[in-house]
């Protein structure tokens, strides 16, 4: 089972996962990273932004996480987004000495690391709404110059930071039992097509399908 819990300021959410037996877990691109614990095995990690559905087999027992928003990762790792895209890498590779073996621990590291960084946010709000060319234009900014701060910050390019922050907006409209048809029309898309569209390449399967419990 899976949950997510109030995290303090700065974080998306701490999670939990529990199992009994092993199944495969269907994790999708939502733009964000996170720091993973199995206490387990010890195994402790981040995984950076998705950019394709990434079937990960879980195990049985628990597994902790805290999840930083879009564009808030790479301060705390010190690595920019891109290096991490699609990767699942051992914290200390990224971090020489970062031994933590409780969630308290893992939690204080990640909120004394954290640099929030208010040009990120105000790129990926603005991509929520417009198109990426007033984007660069609003905010000062050369299409190459936006394109290399997405990827620092984000892992992807704008074009593709957009449509995962559309797609991530269209699941969690689902999961709340929004007509699919609705969902199409309030996340930014064309037609619910369009949606179908996305939702298969960025899961790689229907929306139904994701959003099952």
């Amino acid at each position: 089972m899976y949950r997510e819990h109030e995290a303090p300021a700065g974080l998306a959410c701490l999670w939990t996962r529990e199992s009994t037996e092993p199944y495969i877990a269907r994790v999708v691109p939502d733009g964000c990273t996170d720091i993973i614990w199995v206490p387990d095995t010890d195994h402790l990690f981040v995984a950076g932004p998705d950019t394709q559905p990434h079937p990960t087999t879980i195990a049985p027992g628990r597994m902790f996480g805290v999840r930083f928003p879009p564009g808030a990762g790479p301060a705390v790792f010190g690595a920019p987004a891109h290096a991490l895209r699609d990767l699942r890498v051992p914290l200390t590779e990224l971090v020489p000495g970062a031994r933590l073996s409780t969630p308290d621990e893992i939690v204080a590291f990640a909120l004394d690391r954290l640099r929030p960084d208010p040009s990120a946010h105000a790129v990926a709000s603005a991509l929520r709404r417009s198109p990426v060319s007033t984007v660069a234009w609003d905010l000062g900014l050369s299409s190459r110059q936006l394109h290399r701060r997405c990827l620092d910050a984000f892992g992807y390019g704008p074009k593709m930071l957009q449509r995962v922050l559309r797609f991530d907006r269209a699941v969690s409209l689902a999961r709340a039992g929004t007509p699919f048809a609705s969902v199409a029309a309030e996340s930014g898309y064309a037609d619910q097509a369009h949606l179908s569209r996305e939702v298969r390449e960025f899961a790689g399967v229907p929306l139904s399908q994701l959003i099952r419990p």
